[in-house]
């Protein structure tokens, strides 16, 4: 009896891995954005860059680099409504985001609602 309820479940969790799928995600902002940042020290220079990760599950990671050094990075979830993207940080230090991408020649844009760039594809 024990082997036919083992055999039992074991059809089931397949039955049920199978029936389940995730739907593809094509959105086009999936991918890498940057924005990058010199300024001029009296003694040397610093370049900040910042980097967006965006993946297919509404997640990302968010990291700063300073001269190639990663200084800060966290996570974010993001959702997409009629072309505008939110992006909400994990970290509540940082404010969370509200851009629209513009798909110029090259490179393409993520802007803000006032219009100025906040980010650029990878």
């Amino acid at each position: 009896m024990k082997k036919f309820f083992s055999l039992l479940s074991i059809v089931c969790i397949i039955a049920i891995s199978n029936c389940t799928s995730i739907p593809e995600n094509n959105d086009p902002i999936l991918g890498i954005w940057v924005r990058s940042d010199s300024t001029l020290d009296s003694k040397n220079g610093e370049t900040i860059r910042e980097e967006w990760i965006f993946n297919d599950v509404y997640l990302g990671r968010y990291q700063s680099y300073t001269n190639s050094g990663i200084t800060f990075y966290t996570d974010f979830k993001w959702s997409e409504d009629n072309g505008v993207y939110t992006i909400i940080y994990s970290n509540e230090e940082i404010t969370d985001v509200i851009v629209n991408l513009r798909e110029t020649n090259n490179p393409e844009i993520l802007a803000l609602e006032n219009g100025s760039v906040f980010a650029t594809r990878e």
